[in-house]
């Protein structure tokens, strides 16, 4: 049986009238590559000059790219292949069995693919997803291997996220026990992505241009590459570094920090030959957790993670677009 997504047969209309398009808009060409700043953390264990140098040049990056990558995390390599290969696993699967209504015994909706509100080319994301909020995995009996993979991976990456967002939290004068308090391991999410070769690579995304709503994202990903972010008006090539995880500042932290860290709007694009796998650990407050800018005057007004997401869900019915922080602007 088929496992892939039947992009053909849903988006047929939007193949159709693009391919009769005479100029048809490029998005993956002529970029440059850049490598992202590299944090080694090891040097947190060293004296106090190391540390504080890594700290600041962990504040540094947040500042200036919204991005960072990171080694020495404390993740073990034999965890994030083994969190690979289960992924791998789910995604072969039958496509019909991928869409049933409670796969994997997960909520609705948990395994996502392409864009239900694409109108164009430009708004659809050629790829799958399984998006799974973290109080979810303990209806997961079934399937003991991938649940306790994910629980190990998602322990890991909870302890390495707060562990980030603190040290993150020291240039600005944040309470040292602030994530603590409003972050627990079951309020954040776990999305392990795959692109599958894209037949117009030129003309789509593996996932369109958007920011992470969550504090800290950690992404963990394979050699192909394809990540692009926005840096200084322009879209750059990510240069994939299979040995290290990738941090971005999501648009919580930007609030929290008054703007100081930037949740940077990136996308990754489609590959025409070679499937593509991530996992992404989206570090989240509790639903009803209160985001107040940390020094005045503040750029935004104070919400909650509630208020947000219900006006992301208005915004995109409305225009199929996230829209984000500029909507709590003050």
């Amino acid at each position: 049986m088929a496992i892939e997504p039947p992009f053909f047969e849903k988006y047929k209309a939007i193949l159709q009238s693009s391919a009769n398009e005479k100029e048809k808009p490029s998005t993956v060409e002529g970029f440059e590559e850049l490598e992202l700043p590299l944090i080694d953390l090891s040097h947190l264990n060293l004296g106090p000059l190391e540390r504080q140098e890594c700290i600041e040049k962990m504040g540094q990056a947040a500042i200036e790219w919204g991005f960072f990558q990171i080694v020495n995390h404390a993740v073990p390599d034999e965890l994030l292949n083994r969190l690979k290969q289960e992924q791998i696993k789910v995604f072969q699967q039958p496509f019909d069995k991928k869409s049933e209504y409670n796969f994997l015994n997960l909520s609705v909706q948990s395994y996502r693919w392409g864009n239900p509100l694409a109108t164009s080319l430009r708004n659809l994301s050629w790829s799958e997803a399984l998006h799974i909020s973290l109080k979810d995995i303990s209806k997961m009996d079934e399937y003991n291997k991938l649940r306790s993979t994910i629980e190990e991976y998602a322990e890991k990456a909870n302890f390495l996220a707060q562990r980030l967002a603190e040290y993150l939290a020291q240039n600005l004068g944040i309470k040292a026990n602030y994530f603590q308090e409003n972050c627990s391991p079951s309020s954040s999410s776990l999305r392990m992505n795959r692109y599958p070769p894209c037949p117009y690579p030129s003309m789509m995304f593996g996932i369109i241009p958007h920011t992470d709503t969550d504090f800290l994202t950690i992404v963990s990903q394979d050699q192909v590459g394809g990540l692009q972010l926005k840096r200084n008006g322009r879209w750059v090539s990510v240069k994939p570094n299979p040995k290290a995880l990738v941090v971005n500042i999501g648009d919580f932290y930007q609030a929290l920090s008054n703007g100081v860290y930037k949740s940077i709007t990136h996308r990754v694009i489609a590959n025409q030959e070679t499937e593509r796998y991530s996992a992404a650990y989206f570090y989240c407050p509790t639903y009803e957790t209160v985001i107040e800018s940390c020094s005045k005057p503040s750029l935004y007004k104070k919400f909650s993670f509630k208020e947000y997401r219900e006006q992301i869900q208005k915004d995109v019915k409305a225009t199929g677009d996230k829209v984000g922080l500029s909507r709590f602007l003050l």
